[in-house]
């Protein structure tokens, strides 16, 4: 029997290995066995439902036995809920459901290197793990790039990881604004109509990126940067003539701004900033399909090296299992 440690900062918690397969998870600490088994084993049973295998929880032990490929992608899945825990106080359930779920059998998404502080987006409730390789190069060019283009399905993390980022720089006090904005294609950018401030007129169009938000830093704390004007709800139509400096500032449903639009947004840089131009062109919502401008961008902007651009498909979406084969229903349509 092979035994090594499972986590080098934790001697007490360890990984032995059978010659017959089986793989035994050793947790000296009782609570975070309990955490990551679940209440009545329940996670424990999910993971067997979804692998084959069978799972057996003995004192401070969790035995797997089953086909060597199903063991392996369990023990993954019980790693990273023990790091999850031991991060950020809880667990993620259907962060190991994703991985049963994935289409492309080639991606790992729960390797110990997605643990790695490059990857890792300590935000201040909780910690954001890339799962896919996309979603991995989307967040180093996030952090590395002053503009990035992102293109994809809803599901697939854009938003919520561009938001993660951005709290993550305004906490480390490397940029001093975030600014978020989203074309209101329903009201013709002509948002006097509306009642209220700005802020009222334009949040029905921004509820992802507030949702996103108040997930990652908590309502009462972004209410109070709302209203000191650290993170700043600023309507696209409004941003023509402004130059953004020390900022991260965040267009998000990019299918529906003109080439014009998006060209105005990007020339708003300045120093010290990030801008984020985010969207689906599946879900255009102009009266014109060929008004979007996020695909002529795209192309227009393909060869500036300070420019990154991600695209993302069907096998990065992250919600239920369900949207990705809708998602991916609609691409063969098309």
């Amino acid at each position: 029997m092979n035994k090594i440690n499972l986590f080098k900062n934790d001697i007490k918690t360890s990984i032995n290995y059978s010659e017959n397969g089986s793989i035994t998870i050793n947790v000296a600490d009782n609570n975070t066995l309990l955490v990551v088994a679940g209440e009545l084993d329940s996670n424990l049973k999910k993971l067997e439902n979804l692998s084959g295998s069978k799972i057996f929880f003995r004192g401070n032990s969790i035995i797997i036995k089953g086909e060597k490929k199903s063991n392996k992608k369990v023990e993954e899945a019980i790693k990273m809920l023990i790091n999850q825990f031991r991060q950020d106080g809880f667990v993620e359930v259907n962060d190991f459901t994703y991985l049963f779920n994935r289409s492309d059998k080639k991606e790992k998404p729960f390797d110990d290197k997605l643990h790695s502080i490059d990857e890792l987006i300590k935000t201040p409730r909780k910690s954001i793990i890339p799962r896919t390789k996309n979603q991995k190069e989307y967040v180093k060019a996030l952090k590395s790039n002053e503009i990035v283009i992102a293109l994809g399905p809803a599901g697939t993390g854009k938003t919520f990881l561009a938001v993660a980022v951005a709290l993550t720089m305004l906490v480390e006090k490397k940029i001093e604004k975030i600014i978020l904005s989203r074309p209101a294609v329903e009201a013709g950018e002509k948002l006097g109509f509306l009642p209220g401030d700005i802020k009222e007129k334009v949040d029905p169009y921004l509820r992802p990126l507030f949702d996103a938000l108040y997930d990652l830093f908590g309502y009462e704390k972004i209410q109070k940067k709302i209203d000191d004007g650290t993170i700043e709800i600023a309507p696209l139509a409004f941003m023509r003539g402004r130059t953004l400096k020390n900022s991260f500032a965040i267009l998000d449903e990019a299918q529906n701004a003109t080439s014009t639009q998006i060209k105005m947004f990007l020339t708003r840089i300045g120093e010290n900033s990030r801008l984020v131009v985010n969207g689906d062109p599946s879900q255009i919502d102009l009266l014109s399909k060929s008004q979007s401008g996020l695909k002529s961008s795209q192309n227009i902007l393909k060869d500036i090296k300070e420019i990154s651009v991600v695209e993302f498909d069907h096998t990065d979406v992250i919600r239920h299992p369900l949207v990705t084969k809708i998602v991916k229903a609609y691409q063969k349509n098309d």
